[in-house]
């Protein structure tokens, strides 16, 4: 029998998944309390004792052993770029496509306080943009020159104007630093180009990363941990979306992924103007796009979610007072591994999710504008238009976990009160029942066929 151990390293749980890869069959899961701090195989140690009942008590010897992290804060990275809604922009997708977590984006010439920024927020990796192929050189060689004095062991991928890679990567490399080059992220005004910088951020991390989370101890016993957690979800994504030669995909699609920390949503779509009259301005999206919304986590971003959206609404969408709102928002973001107990606890938690949910969807989805001309209206489009997207999928322990998911899943459909903005319109709610996309998104690496089909056997409809 060929077998597969899924595990992926999470910032507050280990959570593996035991797969029949031939049957494409889910045999087990279960999850132990991530333990970066002493000995990360602890909390794996953890969950694999709870699968072991299926295996007759004894683990069998896995084909195939893989694992994804987004332990000790994940991958940490700082994007910088030319101009903020061009080059800034398409580094940020890069980095947000390859799973990072992104802790600063600036644009134009770096200052001397803006380098003691970069210094203090530590990242593992600088994304370094800035001109189109052929044009402005200046100012990311200006900017290697004011990283080159960074103090931190950072490992720099330069992902900018070609003509001028040579020199930044020399100018780098005379101070010692580590660094990597790629196809510049937008090679032409208006094309974007971010998989290469994106398959070099994660190559990266697979090298350096590892090693300074404190999970090469876990090595030994793995085939190795191939990305961040956030980029096998959006991989298992695009193969559910694609499919491939022995398997069809299910075409467009949108994820939403409510977490204690983040709310992540991702979409597989070109994302094109959909109706007549309708012309696209700004940069073109990337078909598989990541957005990461920080402020909307459901525990240890719960304050900042508080924060956003507000106590008043919060309010009338769960029917209770503010005052008892707040109260218990505090005691979670102080807690973070407390559950809702009461019904009024439940419906606290409901309404984080459902705005949440509501929030991230919309900054994720592109907006219609008009614009007024000597000639009439004209609309115009920026980002992606998702109104015709099919299906929608909800992931994460908060929805996954939820005494009625739909409930919070359909915040993300189209709002008549917000005509502008180009969410799905009658997409098929779906949930990711057993919380598998992550595993999915490992298993492609080895045997894509039979991770499309455990993900379309277990992501099920929501009637």
């Amino acid at each position: 029998m060929e077998l597969a151990l899924l595990i992926d390293f999470g910032s507050t749980y280990t959570k593996v998944t035991a797969v029949d890869v031939a049957a494409a069959e889910l045999i087990a899961t279960a999850r132990g309390i991530t333990t970066v701090e002493t000995n990360i195989l602890e909390g794996l140690g953890q969950a694999l004792e709870q699968i072991k009942p299926h295996f007759g008590g004894v683990l069998p010897d896995f084909t195939h052993r893989l694992a994804c992290s987004s332990a000790a804060g994940g991958l940490r990275m700082v994007a910088i770029g030319l101009v903020k809604e061009l080059t800034v922009e398409a580094a940020r997708q890069a980095a947000l496509g390859a799973g990072a977590r992104i802790l600063g984006v600036y644009a134009q010439q770096l200052s001397h306080s803006e380098i003691e920024q970069i210094d203090a927020l530590c990242p593992d990796i600088i994304l370094l943009a800035g001109g189109t192929d052929g044009g402005n050189k200046e100012v990311i060689i200006h900017n290697a020159k004011m990283l080159a004095a960074c103090q931190r062991a950072t490992t720099f991928v330069v992902a900018g104007n070609k003509s001028a890679a040579d020199e930044v990567r020399q100018i780098l490399v005379q101070a010692g630093k580590d660094v990597r080059v790629t196809a510049n992220v937008l090679p032409e005004l208006n094309k974007l180009n971010v998989e290469p910088a994106r398959d070099t951020i994660r190559q990266t991390f697979l090298e350096k990363i590892v090693e300074a989370k404190g999970l090469r101890r876990a090595e030994s016993y793995l085939q190795g941990i191939l990305m961040p957690t956030p980029a096998a979800v959006l991989q298992a994504a695009k193969l559910l979306a694609e499919g491939n030669e022995e398997e069809k995909g299910w075409g467009d699609l949108l994820i939403v992924d409510l977490g204690g920390a983040t709310t992540d949503v991702h979409s597989i779509a070109e994302g094109y103007p959909t109706k007549s009259g309708v012309t696209y301005k700004g940069l073109p999206e990337p078909y598989a796009k990541r957005t990461v919304e920080g402020d909307l986590g459901m525990r240890v971003s719960s304050l900042s979610l508080l924060e956003t959206v507000g106590s008043r609404k919060l309010a009338a969408i769960s029917g209770l007072g503010e005052q008892t709102i707040q109260e218990y928002i505090h005691t979670v973001h102080d807690q973070v591994e407390t559950l809702p107990q009461t019904a009024e606890q439940w419906q606290i938690d409901t309404a984080m999710a459902k705005a949440a949910t509501d929030l991230a969807v919309e900054r994720h989805s592109g907006i219609l504008e008009t614009m007024w001309t000597p000639m009439g209206a004209i609309h115009v489009q920026h980002g992606k238009d998702l109104t015709e997207v099919p299906y929608l999928i909800g992931t994460g322990g908060v929805i996954v976990k939820h005494p009625n998911p739909k409930e919070i899943l359909q915040e993300a459909l189209y709002k008549p009160e917000q005509p502008t903005v180009l969410r799905p319109q009658k997409a098929k709610l779906m949930l990711d029942q057993e919380y598998i996309l992550a595993a999915v998104g490992l298993l492609a690496e080895v045997r894509p066929t039979a991770a499309l089909r455990l993900a379309k056997k277990y992501i099920r409809p929501l009637d």
